[in-house]
């Protein structure tokens, strides 16, 4: 069972306005998406860094998937206080995701 809540076009700009949120923009029909499923598991439960993961189902929040670009997926928003500070694009290793957000 995944800890990790899947955010909305109604709740996004609410649930990450506080603290570091790593947001998955992501498609059920993706096989990199599904492939970094368990990856963004171990990472959302193991991570020092104090980020919190979250998801965004780009078929049913078109919107926002439109208003922060994304234009491949899976891409993963890493945002502090609501603005976006780092982005990552493509599936990957633990190791390399984890790099990536040091």
């Amino acid at each position: 069972m995944s800890n990790i809540e899947n955010l909305t076009e109604k709740d996004f700009a609410d649930k990450i306005a506080e603290g570091k949120h790593l947001v998955d923009f992501w498609a059920t029909w993706c096989g990199p998406c599904v492939m970094m499923a368990p990856i963004l598991e171990t990472f959302d439960a193991g991570n020092k860094m104090g980020i919190d993961v979250k998801k965004v189902d780009v078929d049913e929040n078109q919107h926002l998937a439109a208003q922060y670009n994304v234009s491949s997926i899976p891409t993963m928003i890493l945002f502090e206080n609501g603005k976006e500070v780092k982005r990552i694009v493509g599936a990957m290793p633990l190791h390399v995701l984890e790099g990536q957000l040091a």
